[in-house]
C-alpha cells in the first residue's frame, strides 16, 4: 500500500545536478491544453446563443437570407477561435515562467529561469528581493504567486492548471526560497493581498465558524471581533425571511478574521508565557 507523502513542497520543488528547482507549470502540454481549449470555447459559447436559433430557422423556412447570415457568423466564429488561439498560445509561451533554478545547489549565485520557448538567467547580486503573494478572499486563499524583484524590473512566476504550486504551503515556500538565497543575502518576504469587496451574507462566517478558527468559545467572538476591528453585518437569512421575518444572524467578515486568525496564533506561539499570567 503506498503512503502519502507528507513533504509539503511534493512536486513543486526537486534537485538537479545543478542545483534546486521550483516548478510552477509541470506540464507544457497540458498548459498549451488548456490555452487551445479556452480558444475554442470563449467564442463557441458567445457565437451559440446568436447563430444557434438562426439555424434552426434557416432550416424550417429555407431562407437564402438566413443560411448566409449563418455561413457567415460561423466563419466568423473560426477566425475568432484561430485568432485567439495564436494569441493565448504565444501569451503562455512568450510569458508563463516553467521553473526556476538556484545554481549552485546550497549557495546559489544565478538563477536560470525556464520559459517554454527560452530561458535566462539572472545573478544572484541582482536580486532587490523575493516576494510570495498570497491573494485571499473570504479566508481562503485564491491564487499564489511568485515575483523577483531585480534592478531591472520584476519577474512573475504563476503556478500553471491544477499544477502543485496552487496548492502549496506557504510557510514552507517562504522556508525553502529563504534557505536557497540565505547566501546571497537576498530578502524573501511574504504579502497577503485580501479582496475585501462585500459578498452576499451567506459568505461571511457566523460566531461558530470564528470562535473554532480562533480557537475561542463563542461567548466571546464578539468582543474579540470589535477588539481586532472585525466588520460585523445583521441579516435575515431568505429561510427565516418568511416564517420569522424578526430573527436576524451576525456575521463577520472572513478575510479580516482570517488575519486576526494568523495575529492570535502569532500571540500563542511566541508568548505562552503572557497567556499564562492572564
Amino acid at each position: 500500500m503506498a503512503t502519502r507523502s507528507t513533504n509539503p513542497l511534493a512536486g513543486v520543488v526537486s534537485a538537479t545536478a545543478a542545483g534546486g528547482r521550483l516548478v510552477f507549470v509541470p506540464s507544457r502540454i497540458r498548459e498549451f491544453g488548456v490555452a487551445l481549449g479556452g480558444s475554442t470555447l470563449v467564442p463557441l459559447w458567445v457565437a451559440t446563443p446568436l447563430l444557434l436559433p438562426m439555424l434552426v430557422i434557416a432550416l424550417l423556412t429555407e431562407s437564402g437570407l438566413l443560411w448566409a447570415i449563418v455561413r457567415i457568423g460561423l466563419g466568423l466564429t473560426v477566425l475568432a477561435v484561430i485568432g485567439l488561439a495564436l494569441a493565448l498560445m504565444f501569451t503562455v509561451s512568450a510569458t508563463m515562467v516553467r521553473w526556476i533554478e538556484f545554481r549552485p545547489r546550497g549557495e546559489a549565485k544565478q538563477l536560470v529561469i525556464a520559459r517554454f520557448l527560452r530561458s535566462s538567467i539572472v545573478a544572484a547580486a541582482d536580486l532587490q528581493r523575493v516576494v510570495v503573494v498570497e491573494g485571499l478572499k473570504l479566508g481562503q486563499r485564491k491564487s499564489i504567486q511568485v515575483v523577483l524583484h531585480t534592478r531591472s524590473g520584476t519577474v512573475q512566476c504563476e503556478p500553471g492548471f491544477r499544477a502543485p504550486m496552487s496548492q502549496v504551503d506557504a510557510e514552507a515556500l517562504l522556508a525553502w526560497l529563504t534557505s536557497q538565497l540565505a547566501s546571497a543575502g537576498v530578502a524573501v518576504e511574504h504579502l497577503a493581498k485580501v479582496d475585501r469587496n462585500f459578498a452576499c451574507p451567506e459568505e461571511w462566517w457566523t460566531p461558530s465558524h470564528l470562535a473554532a478558527q480562533w480557537h475561542v468559545p463563542v461567548g466571546v467572538v464578539d468582543e474579540l471581533a470589535v477588539r481586532h476591528g472585525v466588520r460585523s453585518y445583521q441579516y435575515t437569512p431568505r429561510a427565516m425571511a418568511l416564517y420569522s421575518p424578526a430573527e436576524s444572524v451576525t456575521v463577520y467578515d472572513p478575510d479580516r478574521a482570517y488575519e486576526v486568525a494568523e495575529e492570535l496564533r502569532g500571540e500563542n506561539t511566541t508568548t505562552p508565557e503572557a497567556d499564562a499570567r492572564r
